[in-house]
């Protein structure tokens, strides 16, 4: 886990490539300091239908940045979150709508990064 002083903590959200790449950006922002990253659970994909790790949690790993993968947040996985005491959450491509419980963690909230316009293309 990463500790640059005076950065914003920021825990990220999402599992495809197009939220892999949003990751990467933020990696790349000086005074940003992703502390840790969520992504959907490893699924069987393919023709071979072979456990397959998403690519956000992929690119965490070689990051070596801390990923977690809850199938539905319970109260100790909502504790987990606290403990990484984040700034923001930046959520692209998540998998799954967040709970109040969880928006309410971050110092100032959460931002959704989305691919079309919203609610014209939903």
């Amino acid at each position: 886990m990463s500790s640059k002083k005076n950065s914003l903590r920021v825990v990220f959200m999402g599992t495809p490539d197009f939220a892999r790449e949003i990751l990467s950006t933020l990696l790349s922002w000086e005074g940003c300091d992703v502390v840790a990253s969520y992504s959907q659970p490893d699924r069987p994909a393919g023709r071979g239908k072979k456990i397959q790790k998403p690519p956000v949690k992929i690119f965490s790993e070689e990051k070596n940045i801390p990923v977690y993968q809850p199938e539905k947040f319970t109260e100790e996985d909502l504790q987990i979150l606290r403990s990484f005491q984040p700034d923001v959450l930046i959520v692209a491509a998540y998998g799954c709508i967040l709970s109040q419980k969880i928006l309410d963690i971050p110092k100032f909230g959460a931002v959704n990064v989305h691919a079309s316009l919203l609610p014209l293309y939903r």
